[in-house]
């Protein structure tokens, strides 16, 4: 099941009474919050809207090519035929898209956007599945899920939520965590943030299963290489801390709406510089901690 992206309202539905889930750590919020706290305040409290880029869709869009193909038999995942899929996986994510979002071709559906920007967009998607086969063979593997849903409540108390893009299990119970990766932020930083998101879901599983994954594995589309990594129980013990410290910072500034920035290089990429003091902007009111559920992911957080 992959996470969900938000969607236009086509027609109206029954007003339903809105569910109230337990609030709950993500990586991409707990990442946020370590790299600034006002931005997961803006994200996950005040939940400003935010514009994706052509790249973080076509992150998205890989992700469901990538997702489908491990859907067909062994024998049918070669490389053509993950091409056949592009042009149907982003039919599908063109139906679920924001009018706004597809400003970003032209046009404000699919039917009416720039066929030119949108070809061009396609086959740079298209290259990234290229690159995908160059790195391994899907024939030769079966992985045990795709878009894997997980979640688990630690001793403290914290509650962990996410998704994996694909989790490989071998038939001696040894696991492999596997992440795609095609965006274009800087290496340095892209990495680490990749291997916080990695170790989240290490941990989570370890919790899960009893078991501490034999290996994290990163995929970087963009470039044709792989990051493997493989956790301690010792290292991920320590993480688990991190995550609770982190909850609790988070818990802290919930109560007293201290949020504060913290600028770095990656302000450059932030949607929300208007808001932000730094920038000289003022943040909305405070509209106190509402107990946000910054634990569901959509696909657009995890297509970096």
């Amino acid at each position: 099941m992959s996470a969900p992206l938000p969607t236009a309202n086509t027609e109206a539905a029954p007003a339903e009474p809105e569910v109230r889930r337990r609030p709950a750590l993500s990586p991409s919020r707990a990442s946020d919050f370590k790299q600034c706290p006002l931005l997961y305040r803006f994200r996950a409290v005040d939940k400003l809207p935010e514009t994706p880029t052509k790249a973080q869709l076509r992150g998205t869009l890989v992700h469901s090519v990538l997702e489908k193909l491990f859907a067909l038999p062994q024998a049918e995942r070669q490389r053509d035929r993950a091409q056949e899929l592009l042009v149907p996986a982003w039919s599908e994510l063109s139906e679920q898209l924001l009018p706004e979002w597809m400003e970003l071709f032209g046009g404000d559906n699919a039917e009416n956007a720039d066929k030119t920007e949108v070809d061009a967009w396609l086959r740079s998607a298209g290259k990234l599945v290229d690159a995908y086969f160059q790195l391994e063979d899907p024939a030769r593997l079966e992985p045990e899920a795709c878009e894997l849903h997980v979640e688990t409540e630690l001793g403290s108390g914290v509650l962990l939520r996410g998704y994996i893009d694909r989790l490989d299990v071998a038939p001696t119970g040894e696991i492999r965590v596997v992440d795609y990766k095609t965006g274009a932020a800087p290496r340095e930083i892209g990495e680490a943030k990749a291997m916080f998101q990695m170790k989240f879901y290490a941990v989570v599983l370890w919790r899960l299963r009893g078991v501490v994954p034999r290996q994290l594995k990163l995929m970087y589309l963009t470039d044709g290489q792989a990051l493997t990594y493989a956790p301690d129980e010792a290292e991920l013990r320590r993480f688990e801390r991190t995550l609770e410290a982190i909850w609790q910072a988070i818990l802290k500034a919930g109560k007293t709406g201290d949020f504060r920035p913290n600028p770095s290089k990656l302000c450059a990429w932030c949607d929300h510089q208007a808001h932000c003091p730094e920038f000289g902007g003022t943040p909305p009111a405070y509209p106190g901690w509402p107990e946000p559920d910054a634990g569901e992911e959509t696909a657009l957080d995890r297509a970096d």
